[in-house]
């Protein structure tokens, strides 16, 4: 576990190095993803050159919100919070003569991914700091994620680690103090793009996700010989 930490640190710091910044955005959801991102880009970037936002819907749990504000404090990382409830109602009543008729769904769930990738982007051009964007091999591979939205971003800096190995850096971050608030890693991940949202109304449980994942991805077994060797 040291050698893959020490890694994704060296890799922030090089890459950023390389590209002209000092500095870094990151999306603070209260979730176990942007949570470990943070904790990685204070590492290789030092706590004064991180800033973490975090943009709540009313979909937002209390709990995430503390969260964020909890792991921020711990980190030692500039802090903002920037709602977006009222651009959401806004965009949906400027969307309300063409979508007439039509229920709500994942489009306005991607909505919210969008207005706070606008977010993250405007922070990034005020300030010159780069967007690391959180989104792990799991969802990336599934496609649970929104273009222009959560993808927003110049370095998905834990892009090779399936959502397990997010949960395994995480317990080995807390190793000796609590960085990562427990909480975070031991609640049901969600998006929290829709009412008592949870990734397994739209996923596998991550534990067999992953397993397909490696043996269709790494080890480039079709459909047919994952179910017959692996059902």
């Amino acid at each position: 576990m040291v050698l893959l930490y020490d890694a994704l640190v060296l890799g922030v710091r090089d890459y950023l190095g390389k590209c002209g910044f000092k500095s870094a955005v990151i999306g603070l959801s209260g979730g176990i993803d942007s949570a470990v991102t943070a904790v990685i880009a204070a590492a290789a970037l030092g706590s004064e050159n991180v800033r973490g936002i975090s943009m709540p819907s009313q979909y937002s749990s209390r709990g995430s919100l503390d969260d964020s504000k909890a792991l921020a404090d711990n980190l030692r990382i500039q802090y903002d919070v920037i709602p977006i409830k009222e651009g959401f109602e806004m965009m949906k009543k400027s969307l309300e003569p063409i979508f007439k008729g039509k229920d709500e769904d994942v489009t306005e769930e991607n909505m919210q991914a969008r207005l706070r990738g606008l977010i993250m982007m405007a922070a990034s051009n005020k300030f010159g700091s780069l967007v690391l964007t959180t989104g792990n091999k799991s969802e990336l591979a599934v496609g649970y994620c929104t273009l222009y939205g959560d993808m927003c971003g110049g370095l998905a800096v834990i892009s090779d680690l399936p959502k397990t190995r997010v949960f395994s850096v995480s317990r080995w971050l807390n190793r000796d103090r609590e960085i990562i608030p427990w909480n975070t890693i031991q609640k049901p991940p969600s998006a929290e793009l829709r009412p008592d949202q949870k990734d397994q109304d739209t996923l596998p449980a991550y534990e067999v996700l992953d397993e397909i994942l490696e043996l269709y991805v790494e080890k480039q077994l079709s459909a047919e010989e994952i179910t017959e060797n692996h059902g």
